[in-house]
């Protein structure tokens, strides 16, 4: 009973982090004046997350915590963060726009096949949105270099982009259908499940689940392998 209670508490703190995120996400977006204000809190958003998964020790986030979390990595966005997110804003409006162009006109037999398309290549592309600002806050490297290694990503980890994709149908779907969801948790869970898959099965050094937390089967492995250089 008392293992239950535990888990049950440890659960309800990883909801109450991630509320509070949303509401972070929201407050700091208004304080930006929405244009410059959005992108920094989206990076902010990752960068909360990431601390969160790195403290394997104690994930028991006080809403202190998560707010003085977040709002620091947000002060420290300001820029950067606009001159990452601006332009992926554009080249993503371009293919929404394309679409949406492509479904309202009646381009015969070519259209479908267009349509087809450029449906793939938008859902790429928001996998690619989403891969970008984690790979993003967990390195400190251009913004080149981000891009390259978050496409090489989604590429060479199909299973960890399939996750993501699976994911964001579900929370999608839940959205759509409990819309009290949504204003709860806004954007918060779609990027909290992007952080996990990544985690999980992204194998970012820095931010992978077999080197922060290994299992006892991990741990086996890495000593008997070490006995076997030794002899």
């Amino acid at each position: 009973m008392r293992r239950f209670a535990l888990g049950y508490e440890y659960f309800a703190r990883i909801i109450m982090m991630v509320v509070m995120v949303n509401i972070a996400f929201i407050v700091h977006t208004v304080m930006g004046l929405l244009v410059w204000g959005f992108f920094p809190s989206l990076a902010a958003s990752y960068s909360t997350y990431r601390a969160w998964i790195l403290s394997v020790e104690d994930r028991s986030w006080t809403v202190r915590q998560t707010w003085s979390t977040f709002h620091q990595a947000w002060k420290s966005e300001l820029r950067d963060a606009n001159l990452f997110g601006w332009p992926q804003f554009v080249v993503w409006a371009l293919l929404i726009w394309e679409y949406w162009f492509v479904q309202n006109n009646n381009l015969g037999t070519p259209g479908f096949a267009v349509s087809g398309v450029l449906l793939v290549v938008n859902v790429f592309y928001a996998l690619f949105v989403l891969v970008s600002w984690a790979v993003r806050a967990n390195f400190d490297e251009r913004a080149w270099w981000t891009v390259r290694t978050s496409f090489s990503m989604i590429i060479v980890r199909p299973l960890c982009s399939l996750v993501i994709v699976v994911l964001l149908v579900v929370v999608a779907f839940a959205y759509y259908k409990w819309p009290g969801l949504m204003a709860a948790f806004g954007v918060a869970i779609p990027i909290f499940a992007t952080m996990m898959t990544l985690y999980s099965w992204g194998g970012l050094p820095g931010m992978d689940v077999h080197d922060i937390e290994p299992m006892e089967k991990d741990t086996k492995d890495v000593t008997q392998s070490q006995e076997r250089r030794e002899h």
